[in-house]
């Protein structure tokens, strides 16, 4: 049984990215510079997330961990040595840029495997005081969190509903139950409202009908 099937999703094919169709999308195109600059590591982080394994890591993190994708595979993904030492010595525009670039072959692969964007982020790390503007490489670093290079990545959701509800979801849902069987419970009560008009119709009926 394939891991996609236990977790209750339809078994799917690991997403391949080459080149060619990460410049073909409308956000990857954007970043013909990251592909063009023969220092990016952009075909190694290629390589890492054409991996089916990975893949089913990132819907885990959304499914079972309510984290960002990103989450289910960030601490792998920047122990690559390559992509490491890119961020630690170059200068933080082209350090940001790979960063986006990431968050980009992510997006490509979750939609390809039928997620959409939440339009929120979810926080990997709490980052270290740097003065605005610093151009000091690898200076942009996080000091706690999940990872040591990202600060946040996109959330999603599945394009045909979560298999399971959240933490807030089920909160909100028990709260208006007990509101509501706190009502009901009022209602009838001795000598609330309702069950007082109830006995003065019940007492005008018998005399009625005396």
């Amino acid at each position: 049984m394939s891991l996609s099937t236990e977790r209750g999703l339809p078994t799917r094919r690991p997403v391949r990215i080459t080149r060619d169709e990460f410049l073909k999308d409308r956000q990857g195109r954007t970043f013909a510079d990251v592909l063009d600059d023969p220092e990016q590591p952009f075909d190694d982080v290629l390589a890492f997330f054409d991996d089916g394994e990975r893949q089913c890591r990132m819907e885990d993190a959304e499914i079972h961990h309510d984290r960002a994708a990103l989450s289910g595979v960030v601490r792998e993904l920047e122990a690559q040595p390559a992509f490491d030492s890119f961020l630690a010595s170059k200068e933080p525009r082209r350090t940001k840029r790979l960063r986006q670039a990431v968050g980009v072959v992510v997006r490509i692969i979750m939609e390809q495997r039928g997620w959409k964007k939440t339009g929120k982020k979810g926080s990997l790390g709490v980052r270290a005081n740097v003065a605005r503007g610093t151009k000091t490489p690898g200076a942009y670093h996080n000091t706690g969190g999940l990872a040591f290079w990202f600060l946040r990545a996109e959330r999603y959701e599945r394009t045909d509903g979560m298999p399971f509800r959240s933490v807030k979801q089920r909160a909100e849902e028990s709260t208006r139950a007990k509101g509501e069987s706190s009502v009901d419970a009022a209602s009838n009560k001795p000598g609330s409202p309702d069950n007082r008009s109830s006995s003065l119709l019940e007492s005008k009926s018998t005399k009625n009908n005396s």
